[in-house]
């Protein structure tokens, strides 16, 4: 499958809504993303237009953002992008969506500090087992060359 994968860099326009469904939590919010250009000869920076999308984050990702994302701040998104075409209201709109892979806070225009999630409690995963592999039968070395092998 070819996905079309984007990275966008730009701020938080909504609130973060996180919510669980039977495929795992999912965050979802709209992300500006607005061009900026120097001009040459004044040396003046200037706005360009504003594209809108929505993002969306599933599982661990999705938690994690809805914990750690504000309105206002600045991203860059990581994901698949998704064009959908839809009728409202008699008009036919398009909209573009980004379902996010990895998204993290602009550290051009900031700092962060990072903590990690400590993960929920894991059964304790068995004891390895030792075996004796016997080498094959051809070599003339067997009993001198049987080594112990540790099982994951």
């Amino acid at each position: 499958m070819n996905d079309t994968t984007v990275t966008l860099v730009g701020n938080v326009a909504t609130a973060v809504e996180y919510r669980e469904t039977a495929g795992g939590g999912v965050a979802r919010f709209r992300f500006a993303v607005t061009a900026r250009r120097r001009d040459r000869e004044t040396g003046l920076w200037s706005d360009g237009n504003t594209s809108f999308y929505t993002v969306s984050a599933w599982r661990s990702l999705g938690a994690n953002l809805a914990a750690s994302v504000s309105v206002g701040e600045p991203l860059v998104v990581h994901g698949r992008l998704k064009v959908r075409e839809d009728e409202r209201d008699g008009q036919r709109k398009t909209f573009v969506d980004v379902d996010a892979l990895a998204v993290g806070h602009d550290l051009t225009r900031g700092t962060a500090a990072f903590r990690r999630v400590a993960k929920a409690e894991q059964p304790p995963r068995p004891e390895p087992e030792s075996i004796l592999v016997p080498a094959p039968e051809e070599d003339p070395w067997t009993e001198a060359t049987k080594r112990l092998v540790t099982a994951p």
